[in-house]
């Protein structure tokens, strides 16, 4: 499998694209520790991809470098790196005491039913994820600890499938990584319940909030009150813990449902728009164009 860079940069960090061989799946994994950073052997610069990945760690030590952020690795770490996202810049000794796994696909990787097209990798179930509207920033997620060797034997099994190459390799490992990403789902949907096992209390009621009353309106002085702080206060900690702003996050929450809703329903646009907090059609569709660089119509027909 290989990797090419898709962009220059011009300003922003450089976007690579992966490119796998004649016949090989769609999907590759490569190792984490301070002797396997990815396709080097030396620093490497903050950089993007336009596909998928993840990044799991089973042993706590080191940082890892997303979007000018560091965190500290611990054991049981999962990243979930979208398109666009900004990792780096990392030193192999960024890595000296972590050990972990990365795999990163193509939207080919879910099989036929899943053409490879710009919007492909959007519109897929297992796929919303990956998908932050505009953020550059992995989302950093926490495998319960009972979970952590049945996370560790699904990522050695799609390993030894990739360099295995045994009869019906093709077939297995893009059936192991649908596997992960489901896993990845149920982690993701509980967003709330991350935020706690983070010890993020403030974060944790703040993300409820939003989570029960987004299809209504809602506004930062509502969230404040239901959490019983100031509105400048929860500003500043928001922003500072998350890089994004309270109503950045009523608008994500509010895309998500709303990209699920264009995937898997036929209700009009201006219905979704309404369900999701968007009385105003003209309002959603705007806001939904702003985020996505298309119009919720492109979205659903791509």
């Amino acid at each position: 499998m290989r990797t090419v860079r898709a962009s220059p940069g011009r300003g922003h960090p450089p976007t690579y694209a992966l490119a796998p061989l004649p016949g090989e799946p769609p999907v590759a994994t490569w190792r984490l520790d301070h002797t396997h950073v990815p396709g080097r052997t030396s620093r490497f610069e903050e950089h993007a991809h336009d596909f998928p990945g993840i990044a799991y760690f089973d042993t706590s030590g080191g940082t890892l470098r997303t979007n000018r952020r560091s965190w500290p690795i611990e054991a049981g770490d999962l990243y979930v790196i979208g398109p666009g996202d900004v990792m780096g810049p990392m030193d192999p000794d960024d890595l000296v005491e972590a050990h972990g796994w990365g795999v990163f696909f193509t939207a080919d990787a879910l099989g036929p039913d899943v053409p490879g097209a710009y919007l492909a990798w959007r519109t897929h179930p297992l796929l919303f994820p990956f998908v932050r509207g505009g953020s550059t920033d992995a989302l950093r997620l926490r495998v319960p600890e009972p979970d952590r060797s049945g996370w560790a034997m699904r990522l050695d099994a799609l390993h030894e499938e990739l360099t295995g190459r045994r009869d019906g390799y093709r077939e297995a490992a893009p059936a192991h990584l649908v596997l992960l990403l489901v896993e990845v789902s149920r982690l993701a949907s509980d967003v709330v319940g991350d935020l706690r096992l983070n010890r993020e209390p403030l974060l944790a009621e703040v993300f409820a909030v939003i989570e029960e009353r987004y299809p209504e309106p809602l506004s930062l002085r509502d969230v404040a009150t239901a959490v019983n702080i100031s509105p400048g206060h929860l500003t500043s900690t928001v922003r500072r813990r998350t890089g994004r702003t309270v109503q950045e996050w009523i608008t994500e929450r509010r895309m998500v449902q709303a990209r699920r809703l264009l995937t898997t329903t036929e209700l009009p646009i201006r219905n979704i728009g309404r369900l999701v907090g968007f009385p105003d059609a003209s309002y959603f569709a705007r806001t939904f164009g702003r985020i996505h660089g298309v119009s919720p119509a492109a979205w659903r027909a791509g």
